[in-house]
């Protein structure tokens, strides 16, 4: 996908991306593309949801990188995404607070 095109999807909320600390460029978790690269159905809900929620790009992605918790085994929200979880990881986007 073009950097342009990743951007404008970025801004429109159809993309989680971060940026690094002194980094100039978002990066883009390959956690959130189908084998076609297209965006997984629920990533712009899990953006809406932690833009109503206030938190911002890189916290959301804290979020989803963050380990799972004790009762969902040792794996990452981002793996439960890929798990089709989805319900599990919105409520962990609503438990969340900003950074």
């Amino acid at each position: 996908m073009e950097p342009l095109r990743l951007e404008s999807m970025r801004r429109a909320g159809e993309l989680i991306a971060y940026r690094p600390e002194g980094a100039r460029e978002h990066y883009y978790p390959l956690w959130q593309f189908d084998e076609e690269w297209r965006p997984l159905a629920i990533v712009p809900r899990l953006v809406r949801e932690s833009r109503e929620r206030g938190l911002d790009d890189d916290r959301l992605y804290g979020v989803l990188t963050a380990r799972a918790g004790m009762s969902a085994g040792p794996g990452r929200l981002a793996d439960s995404l890929r798990e089709g979880r989805d319900e599990h990881v919105l409520e962990a986007i609503r438990l969340a607070r900003p950074s």
